[in-house]
Protein backbone atom coordinates (compact mmCIF):
# COMPACT_ATOMS: atom_id res chain seq x y z
CA UNK A 1 0.00 0.00 0.00
CA UNK A 2 2.73 2.17 0.73
CA UNK A 3 3.90 2.02 -2.83
CA UNK A 4 0.81 4.09 -3.82
CA UNK A 5 2.42 7.08 -3.04
CA UNK A 6 4.31 6.41 -6.46
CA UNK A 7 0.13 8.05 -8.38
CA UNK A 8 1.42 11.54 -6.43
CA UNK A 9 4.97 11.65 -7.57
CA UNK A 10 7.27 12.08 -10.92
CA UNK A 11 8.67 9.13 -9.98
CA UNK A 12 12.18 7.91 -10.85
CA UNK A 13 14.56 4.84 -9.85
CA UNK A 14 17.18 6.96 -9.39
CA UNK A 15 15.77 8.95 -6.11
CA UNK A 16 13.62 5.91 -5.45
CA UNK A 17 9.88 6.41 -3.92
CA UNK A 18 10.42 8.49 -1.13
CA UNK A 19 13.15 10.69 -3.09
CA UNK A 20 11.20 11.81 -6.04
CA UNK A 21 9.68 14.72 -6.22
CA UNK A 22 5.59 15.40 -5.44
CA UNK A 23 3.42 16.13 -8.68
CA UNK A 24 0.43 16.28 -6.66
CA UNK A 25 -2.72 15.13 -9.05
CA UNK A 26 -0.35 15.39 -12.25
CA UNK A 27 -0.43 12.11 -12.83
CA UNK A 28 -4.12 11.66 -12.86
CA UNK A 29 -4.53 14.49 -15.07
CA UNK A 30 -2.59 12.90 -17.84
CA UNK A 31 -4.49 9.81 -16.93
CA UNK A 32 -7.75 11.48 -18.29
CA UNK A 33 -6.44 14.31 -20.73
CA UNK A 34 -4.58 10.81 -22.89
CA UNK A 35 -6.54 10.64 -26.30
CA UNK A 36 -6.91 6.73 -25.65
CA UNK A 37 -7.34 6.93 -21.79
CA UNK A 38 -11.31 7.25 -21.65
CA UNK A 39 -11.36 4.14 -24.27
CA UNK A 40 -9.63 1.80 -22.05
CA UNK A 41 -11.30 2.54 -19.05
CA UNK A 42 -14.83 1.91 -21.17
CA UNK A 43 -13.73 -0.77 -22.69
CA UNK A 44 -12.70 -2.31 -18.90
CA UNK A 45 -15.95 -1.20 -17.95
CA UNK A 46 -18.26 -2.92 -20.48
CA UNK A 47 -16.12 -6.64 -21.08
CA UNK A 48 -16.24 -6.72 -16.84
CA UNK A 49 -20.04 -5.67 -17.18
CA UNK A 50 -20.57 -8.07 -19.62
CA UNK A 51 -18.56 -10.77 -18.10
CA UNK A 52 -20.59 -10.54 -14.96
CA UNK A 53 -24.00 -10.58 -16.32
CA UNK A 54 -22.86 -13.67 -18.81
CA UNK A 55 -20.40 -15.00 -16.03
CA UNK A 56 -21.99 -14.89 -12.57
CA UNK A 57 -25.67 -16.88 -13.12
CA UNK A 58 -23.71 -19.55 -15.01
CA UNK A 59 -22.67 -21.84 -11.99
CA UNK A 60 -25.26 -21.44 -10.35
CA UNK A 61 -27.33 -22.97 -13.34
CA UNK A 62 -24.74 -25.65 -13.73
CA UNK A 63 -24.75 -26.60 -9.93
CA UNK A 64 -28.66 -26.57 -9.81
CA UNK A 65 -28.43 -28.70 -12.63
CA UNK A 66 -25.75 -30.91 -10.95
CA UNK A 67 -28.03 -30.95 -7.70
CA UNK A 68 -30.58 -32.98 -9.44
CA UNK A 69 -28.45 -35.77 -10.74
CA UNK A 70 -28.28 -38.86 -8.53
CA UNK A 71 -25.70 -41.36 -10.19
CA UNK A 72 -22.69 -39.93 -8.11
CA UNK A 73 -20.34 -42.04 -10.81
CA UNK A 74 -21.78 -39.22 -13.95
CA UNK A 75 -22.22 -36.24 -11.44
CA UNK A 76 -18.29 -36.49 -9.99
CA UNK A 77 -17.27 -36.72 -13.98
CA UNK A 78 -19.34 -33.94 -15.20
CA UNK A 79 -18.13 -31.51 -12.00
CA UNK A 80 -14.37 -32.87 -13.09
CA UNK A 81 -14.69 -32.46 -16.54
CA UNK A 82 -16.26 -28.49 -16.07
CA UNK A 83 -13.64 -27.99 -13.10
CA UNK A 84 -10.62 -28.78 -15.20
CA UNK A 85 -10.05 -26.02 -17.22
CA UNK A 86 -9.46 -23.75 -14.17
CA UNK A 87 -6.43 -25.57 -13.36
CA UNK A 88 -5.06 -24.54 -17.55
CA UNK A 89 -3.30 -20.98 -18.11
CA UNK A 90 -4.47 -18.42 -20.42
CA UNK A 91 -1.72 -19.20 -22.44
CA UNK A 92 -3.24 -22.70 -23.15
CA UNK A 93 -6.54 -21.61 -23.33
CA UNK A 94 -5.93 -18.98 -25.68
CA UNK A 95 -3.95 -21.29 -27.91
CA UNK A 96 -6.98 -23.45 -28.05
CA UNK A 97 -9.62 -20.45 -29.27
CA UNK A 98 -6.87 -19.65 -31.34
CA UNK A 99 -6.81 -22.88 -32.79
CA UNK A 100 -10.98 -23.09 -33.24
CA UNK A 101 -11.51 -19.93 -34.50
CA UNK A 102 -8.34 -18.81 -36.92
CA UNK A 103 -9.28 -17.34 -39.85
CA UNK A 104 -7.36 -19.62 -41.74
CA UNK A 105 -6.38 -22.97 -40.47
CA UNK A 106 -9.43 -22.66 -37.47
CA UNK A 107 -11.53 -25.66 -37.14
CA UNK A 108 -14.33 -23.69 -36.63
CA UNK A 109 -13.82 -21.96 -39.73
CA UNK A 110 -12.91 -25.30 -41.93
CA UNK A 111 -16.83 -26.15 -41.39
CA UNK A 112 -17.70 -22.44 -42.43
CA UNK A 113 -16.33 -22.36 -45.17
CA UNK A 114 -17.74 -25.54 -46.60
CA UNK A 115 -21.55 -23.74 -45.86
CA UNK A 116 -20.97 -20.32 -47.16
CA UNK A 117 -17.35 -20.73 -48.84
CA UNK A 118 -15.78 -18.35 -47.22
CA UNK A 119 -13.66 -17.86 -43.90
CA UNK A 120 -15.19 -15.63 -41.13
CA UNK A 121 -12.74 -13.53 -39.34
CA UNK A 122 -14.57 -14.41 -35.64
CA UNK A 123 -10.81 -13.01 -34.06
CA UNK A 124 -11.05 -9.85 -36.16
CA UNK A 125 -14.86 -8.92 -35.48
CA UNK A 126 -14.99 -6.79 -32.43
CA UNK A 127 -18.37 -8.53 -31.68
CA UNK A 128 -17.00 -11.80 -32.44
CA UNK A 129 -14.19 -11.26 -30.79
CA UNK A 130 -16.33 -10.20 -27.38
CA UNK A 131 -18.08 -13.19 -27.76
CA UNK A 132 -15.39 -15.10 -27.79
CA UNK A 133 -13.26 -13.60 -24.94
CA UNK A 134 -16.67 -13.70 -22.89
CA UNK A 135 -17.43 -17.06 -23.44
CA UNK A 136 -13.96 -18.23 -22.78
CA UNK A 137 -13.57 -16.77 -19.40
CA UNK A 138 -16.84 -18.42 -18.48
CA UNK A 139 -15.78 -21.69 -19.38
CA UNK A 140 -12.55 -21.45 -17.87
CA UNK A 141 -14.40 -20.04 -14.57
CA UNK A 142 -17.80 -21.63 -14.33
CA UNK A 143 -16.31 -24.90 -12.83
CA UNK A 144 -14.69 -23.27 -9.57
CA UNK A 145 -17.84 -21.32 -8.96
CA UNK A 146 -20.31 -24.48 -9.25
CA UNK A 147 -18.32 -26.33 -6.51
CA UNK A 148 -18.63 -22.97 -4.25
CA UNK A 149 -22.31 -23.68 -5.18
CA UNK A 150 -22.94 -27.27 -4.82
CA UNK A 151 -20.88 -26.86 -1.44
CA UNK A 152 -23.77 -24.55 -0.38
CA UNK A 153 -26.14 -26.59 -1.86
CA UNK A 154 -25.50 -29.58 0.25
CA UNK A 155 -26.32 -27.49 3.33
CA UNK A 156 -30.10 -27.44 2.86
CA UNK A 157 -31.91 -29.13 4.89
CA UNK A 158 -33.43 -32.36 2.75
CA UNK A 159 -36.42 -32.28 5.24
CA UNK A 160 -37.32 -29.04 3.23
CA UNK A 161 -37.69 -31.03 0.19
CA UNK A 162 -39.83 -34.22 1.38
CA UNK A 163 -42.14 -31.86 2.92
CA UNK A 164 -42.64 -29.77 -0.06
CA UNK A 165 -43.37 -32.97 -2.06
CA UNK A 166 -45.91 -34.18 0.89
CA UNK A 167 -47.01 -30.88 0.17
CA UNK A 168 -47.26 -31.33 -4.27
CA UNK A 169 -44.75 -28.81 -4.73
CA UNK A 170 -42.99 -29.79 -8.09
CA UNK A 171 -39.67 -29.17 -9.13
CA UNK A 172 -40.26 -25.65 -10.28
CA UNK A 173 -41.35 -24.88 -7.21
CA UNK A 174 -39.18 -26.98 -4.85
CA UNK A 175 -36.10 -24.35 -6.79
CA UNK A 176 -38.05 -21.11 -6.29
CA UNK A 177 -39.51 -21.87 -2.67
CA UNK A 178 -36.38 -24.13 -1.07
CA UNK A 179 -33.04 -24.28 -3.43
CA UNK A 180 -32.39 -20.60 -4.33
CA UNK A 181 -33.68 -19.01 -0.62
CA UNK A 182 -31.29 -21.68 0.86
CA UNK A 183 -28.40 -20.43 -1.35
CA UNK A 184 -29.00 -16.73 -1.64
CA UNK A 185 -26.82 -15.91 1.09
CA UNK A 186 -23.72 -17.32 -0.42
CA UNK A 187 -25.02 -15.95 -4.06
CA UNK A 188 -25.17 -12.23 -2.49
CA UNK A 189 -22.08 -12.63 -1.25
CA UNK A 190 -20.15 -13.45 -3.91
CA UNK A 191 -21.82 -10.54 -5.99
CA UNK A 192 -20.20 -8.69 -3.79
CA UNK A 193 -16.94 -9.58 -4.40
CA UNK A 194 -17.80 -9.56 -8.27
CA UNK A 195 -18.95 -5.96 -7.93
CA UNK A 196 -15.39 -5.10 -6.72
CA UNK A 197 -13.59 -6.88 -9.89
CA UNK A 198 -15.80 -4.73 -12.09
CA UNK A 199 -12.40 -2.71 -13.54
CA UNK A 200 -10.41 -5.53 -13.49
CA UNK A 201 -10.57 -7.55 -16.94
CA UNK A 202 -7.29 -9.69 -16.61
CA UNK A 203 -4.24 -9.44 -18.44
CA UNK A 204 -3.59 -12.90 -19.53
CA UNK A 205 -6.98 -13.28 -20.79
CA UNK A 206 -6.47 -9.99 -23.02
CA UNK A 207 -3.14 -10.02 -24.06
CA UNK A 208 -3.23 -13.75 -25.18
CA UNK A 209 -6.26 -12.96 -27.06
CA UNK A 210 -5.68 -9.45 -28.48
CA UNK A 211 -4.89 -8.33 -31.56
CA UNK A 212 -4.40 -5.04 -33.57
CA UNK A 213 -7.46 -5.25 -35.47
CA UNK A 214 -9.95 -4.99 -32.30
CA UNK A 215 -7.85 -2.90 -29.97
CA UNK A 216 -10.67 -0.67 -29.89
CA UNK A 217 -12.68 -2.98 -28.19
CA UNK A 218 -9.45 -5.43 -26.96
CA UNK A 219 -7.31 -2.51 -24.49
CA UNK A 220 -7.92 -2.23 -21.13
CA UNK A 221 -6.45 -1.40 -18.02
CA UNK A 222 -3.65 -4.27 -17.67
CA UNK A 223 -2.81 -4.25 -21.06
CA UNK A 224 -2.31 0.17 -20.71
CA UNK A 225 -0.53 -0.28 -17.10
CA UNK A 226 1.40 -3.10 -19.12
CA UNK A 227 2.38 -1.28 -21.91
CA UNK A 228 2.94 2.50 -20.52
CA UNK A 229 3.87 1.07 -16.97
CA UNK A 230 6.35 -1.75 -17.85
CA UNK A 231 7.33 -1.07 -21.59
CA UNK A 232 7.14 2.96 -21.28
CA UNK A 233 8.32 2.78 -17.37
CA UNK A 234 6.09 5.22 -16.43
CA UNK A 235 5.48 3.49 -12.69
CA UNK A 236 3.60 6.52 -11.60
CA UNK A 237 1.25 6.97 -14.50
CA UNK A 238 0.74 3.19 -14.15
CA UNK A 239 0.18 3.01 -10.49
CA UNK A 240 -2.37 6.06 -10.53
CA UNK A 241 -4.35 4.15 -13.26
CA UNK A 242 -4.46 0.94 -10.56
CA UNK A 243 -5.24 3.72 -7.49
CA UNK A 244 -8.22 4.66 -9.69
CA UNK A 245 -9.22 1.30 -10.66
CA UNK A 246 -8.88 0.03 -6.77
CA UNK A 247 -11.13 3.37 -5.55
CA UNK A 248 -13.84 2.30 -8.51
CA UNK A 249 -13.68 -1.30 -7.22
CA UNK A 250 -14.05 -0.14 -3.66
CA UNK A 251 -17.47 2.39 -4.17
CA UNK A 252 -18.63 -0.45 -6.01
CA UNK A 253 -18.45 -3.20 -3.28
CA UNK A 254 -19.99 -0.31 -0.48
CA UNK A 255 -22.24 0.35 -2.60
CA UNK A 256 -23.51 -3.04 -3.55
CA UNK A 257 -23.09 -4.04 0.09
CA UNK A 258 -25.18 -1.39 1.23
CA UNK A 259 -28.35 -2.54 -1.03
CA UNK A 260 -27.32 -5.96 0.18
CA UNK A 261 -27.62 -4.86 3.92
CA UNK A 262 -31.40 -2.90 3.24
CA UNK A 263 -32.43 -6.70 2.75
CA UNK A 264 -30.81 -8.07 5.99
CA UNK A 265 -27.73 -9.82 3.66
CA UNK A 266 -24.67 -7.30 3.84
CA UNK A 267 -21.59 -8.79 3.80
CA UNK A 268 -20.42 -6.86 6.89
Amino acid sequence: MGGLVIAFKNYNLRQGIFGSPWVGLRNFELIFLGSNTLNVIRNTFWLSVLRLIAGFPAPIILALLLNEVHKIWYKKAVQTIIYLPHFFSWVIIGGMVISLFSQERGIVNYFVKIVTGEPYPFLYKPVSWITIFISSGVWKSAGFGTIIYLAALSAVDPNLYEAAIIDGANKWKQLIHITLPGIKTTVIILFIIATGHIMEVGFDQVYVLQNPVVNNVADVISTYNYRVGLQGARFDISTAMGLFDSLVGLILVLSTNAIARKFDEGLW
